[in-house]
């Protein structure tokens, strides 16, 4: 994939409905890994199913857990996938075998999981109605400590870089704690006017640059720089570079983005399959894509390198995209577009080797004949796959699964092999191997909620709107 080429030339969102992915199950919640190629989408009984993105296929389906999928995380290199179910646990996955490496059993309802964005041995966890814990994959785990306000709705993420963690509670308090110390490095309140303070739904962090978003139950998304944060110290009062809303409806945000490049912010609507887009710099409104009328959002994702928008309601993907139009005029300015054949009269030295005809007006030089050398075994990364803080690309990066093809009417004497064990073949190899056994911790966090998970509440809605999709039930593998 040439990203030159896919330069845009100008606008670099989204501007129309570009296909649906169909999970077979409901799907919940979705997430790109760091170069876009593929989509893990948790689904309602339990399932993740893990889409390429180049090729619109299924390139992977595990079963994860017997409950909805509640939250998604890519580790950086792609090989692990961290999901969190409304069954209070929280499990890490080998994408390539399918298989569970660790599986961590909490009290109470989980919200979000997410991994440490440069290692893949800590995931940040945000328990129903509990402070945020940092756990380690051997399942040592850290209680991210609270304000002086104690309150127990909290939002927490890391930062870009994973060296802090931003969190954030009902009464608009957000804290930068060190992700190695768990020291408060800065503070301050989300105010409205002087007195009444308003909730922290969410946080979210660009893939790049220092901005991060702080979506608010006052119906304003809010912009910060994160250096500037850092810098006012405790109990600061920073300016948002940036304060978005929807004047007209006072539309509630169910989910917002950034754009992969930090450019663009999508927020998705909590009442309507809609999505607002805006740009960073300026704050105005760009777009408005509009989906089916009727539907509820659940959840939005930005491809981290294209100008393609996935989001999830009724169960569905819906993937948004630009319409592409094909300008070959722009890579050559003397190009033509014929509607019929023309007959070309070439000139009578236009393929000599020497142009005798060449006028000496036109400026034709010694320089034109001689031989370029070009270098076609060096590859140069390519900006966009690469952090600013290093020069080369990611080379142990998992990009694509392999699939086993389908054999329609295979012979009497074939042996399907199993695709999860690459060591079985056709012949009289080796038995397969047994499946690892995973590593299960209990997680003994202090936990009084009797709550039940926000997805569950809505269970009796879902299947009165969708319950003939449900009875589809599970495919065979």
């Amino acid at each position: 994939m040439n990203l030159e080429l896919l330069e845009s030339f100008g606008q670099n969102y989204p501007e129309e409905f570009d296909g649906a992915l169909d999970c077979i199950s409901l799907a919940v919640t979705c997430a790109f890994n760091k170069r876009g190629t593929l989509l893990a989408v948790g689904c309602n009984d339990g399932r993740i199913v893990v889409w390429d993105f180049l090729t619109r296929g299924i390139a992977k389906i595990i079963s994860a857990h017997v409950h909805p999928v509640c939250s998604l995380s890519w580790s950086r290199t792609g090989h692990k996938l961290a999901s969190a179910s409304t069954d209070n646990s929280v499990t890490i996955w080998d994408v390539l075998t399918g298989e569970c490496d660790q599986k961590y059993r909490f009290p109470c309802p989980v919200l979000k999981v997410q991994f440490q964005p440069r290692s893949q041995e800590r995931i940040l966890v945000c328990p129903m109605r509990h402070a945020a814990v940092i756990v380690d994959t051997n399942g040592v785990h850290q209680v991210v400590p609270l304000d002086d306000d104690a309150d127990l709705n909290i939002v927490a993420s890391f930062d870009r870089r994973g060296e802090y963690v931003y969190t954030g509670n009902a009464k608009g308090r957000v804290l930068v704690l060190d992700v190695k110390s768990l020291e408060v490095k800065a503070s301050f309140r989300i105010t409205l006017g002087t007195s009444s303070a308003t909730a922290v739904k969410s946080i979210e962090f660009a893939r790049r640059g220092d901005c991060f978003l702080v979506n608010t139950a006052d119906r304003v998304i809010r912009v910060y720089d994160s250096k500037e944060v850092l810098a006012c110290g405790k109990d600061g009062e920073p300016e948002p570079i940036q304060k978005l809303q929807d004047l007209v409806n006072k539309t509630m945000w169910k989910k917002c983005c950034f754009s992969g490049d930090g450019e663009y912010i999508c927020a998705g609507s909590a009442r309507m399959h809609a999505l607002y887009i805006w740009e960073k710099s300026i704050g105005n409104l760009v777009k408005i894509l509009h989906g089916t009328k009727g539907e509820l959002l659940l959840d939005v994702a930005w491809h981290p390198v294209r100008p393609i928008i996935a989001s999830i309601s009724s169960g569905v993907v819906s993937v948004w995209a630009q319409n592409q139009v094909e300008n070959w005029s722009a890579f050559a300015p003397d190009f033509k577009e014929l509607d019929e054949n023309v007959e070309y009269e070439e000139r009578e030295s236009e393929f000599d080797l020497t142009d005798e005809d060449k006028s000496v007006a036109s400026g034709g030089s010694d320089k034109e004949d001689t031989d370029l050398e070009v270098d076609v075994c060096r590859v140069d990364p390519v900006a966009a796959f690469c952090s600013s803080d290093e020069e080369n690309e990611n080379q142990d990066a998992l990009l694509f699964l392999p699939i086993a093809p389908e054999i329609e009417d295979p012979e009497e004497s074939w042996n399907i092999p199993d695709a999860h064990n690459p060591s079985q073949t056709t012949g009289n190899g080796p038995p397969p191997a047994k499946k690892k056994k995973y590593k299960s911790y209990d997680i003994p966090i202090e936990s009084s909620s009797d709550e039940i998970h926000p997805l569950l509440s809505n269970k009796t809605k879902d299947k009165q709107t969708t319950g003939g999709k449900k009875g589809a039930g599970r495919p065979r593998k």
